[in-house]
């Protein structure tokens, strides 16, 4: 049977093993990880049972609970494979050819950071409370949808006028988008994960929450202590500087 062991297994191996450790951290992030441990505590008995051991009896039952148990994983895991695909499919290097044939988007983005990081600085010196959220592959009108069309050029001033404590669209969501302010006051996903901080309030609940449905980029300005916090890939890093997040936003290094 060794001798049968080829590159081919190799690959299959390695792939198979990148899939699940994929898996893994998407249920790691959805806060669902005994669920995935326990399904592959039962994929593994079921290997057993069924194609070492060779129990007829027993490992026909687990056969059909296998054929029912994938629609009910769909059903229950519906949010962590929507996740998934959208991941696949909005993945930075399958847009390697639309950058370099259009360079000129890349390099507006950059010019469009400045005013933000600036915007921040002067929100956390204050303690004023924001959530900036800037759009990457996902498109994100059905969350800018909810609320106030604003479609004006990015600008430190804007920003700061926007989440004046005074303002009625201070405890929104503000949606960058191509290079715009597209809207501001939005709804955002909140994320239910157990391994947010209790410290962490609302805003940074909605910003874990659209980056773990999206590939979107969402600073926060915590409202209590003036701490800047970035959210990505459903990940959050509190108490970032300004240097952090130029870094971040502009060379995608997380």
């Amino acid at each position: 049977m060794l001798l049968d062991f080829g590159i081919k297994d190799i690959i299959d191996i390695i792939l198979v093993s990148a899939l699940m450790y994929y898996i893994y951290k998407l249920m790691r992030v959805s806060g669902a990880i005994n669920i995935f441990f326990g399904v592959m505590a039962f994929l593994v008995a079921w290997v057993l049972v069924s194609h070492v051991f060779e129990m007829r009896l027993l490992g026909g039952l687990l056969d059909k609970l296998v054929d029912f148990g994938i629609i009910a994983l769909v059903i229950l895991f519906q949010e962590e494979i929507r996740r998934f695909f959208i991941a696949m499919g909005s993945h930075k290097h399958l847009h390697f050819f639309a950058k370099f044939f259009f360079p000129r988007e890349g390099q507006e983005k950059k010019e469009n950071i400045l005013p933000i990081v600036m915007a921040c600085l002067n929100l956390s010196r204050d303690k004023v409370g924001a959530l900036i959220v800037i759009e990457e592959e996902v498109d994100l009108s059905m969350y800018s949808a909810t609320g106030e069309l604003i479609n004006a050029d990015i600008s430190t001033r804007l920003i700061e006028n926007i989440f004046f404590k005074n303002s009625p669209l201070h405890d929104g969501a503000m949606i960058i988008s191509h290079n715009r302010i597209k809207s501001a006051g939005c709804i955002l996903p909140v994320s239910h994960s157990q391994l947010i901080p209790k410290k962490l309030g609302l805003r940074h609940r909605a910003a874990l929450g659209v980056s773990q449905e999206t590939d979107a980029y969402a600073v926060v300005v915590s409202e209590e202590t003036g701490h800047i916090s970035i959210a990505y890939r459903g990940e959050i890093r509190v108490g970032v500087t300004a240097e952090q997040i130029e870094d971040i936003l502009t060379k995608g290094v997380w």
